[in-house]
């Protein structure tokens, strides 16, 4: 019974991604959009893993995001320096994330369209 607990925890941590970070849903229907192109372009295994590896890095890094933004309002609602920091970087590592992302998807997919 333990183990099905866990779920329940996992399905919570991602219902709250989904009601307290909005950009996170954006990133899914992005990577179903590239789900269904790939499938479209008849992508190899190769370029498979390269596109699986960018869409999870991209909702990985975003999950971590929101969770660093929930611990700094957990610890302080005034305004801090740190804090601040804190949720900067969090957030600047998303963006490298999606530009990894981006920069695999043109890789991929532009010899496909072109």
């Amino acid at each position: 019974m333990k183990q099905l607990k866990r779920f329940k925890y996992t399905f919570d941590g991602f219902k709250t991604l989904l009601l307290k970070d909005h950009n996170y849903l954006l990133h899914i229907v992005i990577a179903i959009i590239t789900i269904i192109l790939g499938y479209i372009c008849q992508l190899s295994a190769t370029e498979w893993l390269f596109i699986i590896l960018a869409i999870f890095l991209v909702l990985t890094i975003e999950a971590v995001n929101t969770a660093i933004e929930c611990v700094v309002d957990l610890v302080t609602s005034d305004y801090h320096e740190l804090a601040k920091q804190a949720k900067d970087i969090a957030a600047f590592s998303v963006m490298l994330a999606s530009i990894f992302a981006l920069i695999t998807g043109l890789v991929i997919f532009l010899p496909h369209i072109f």
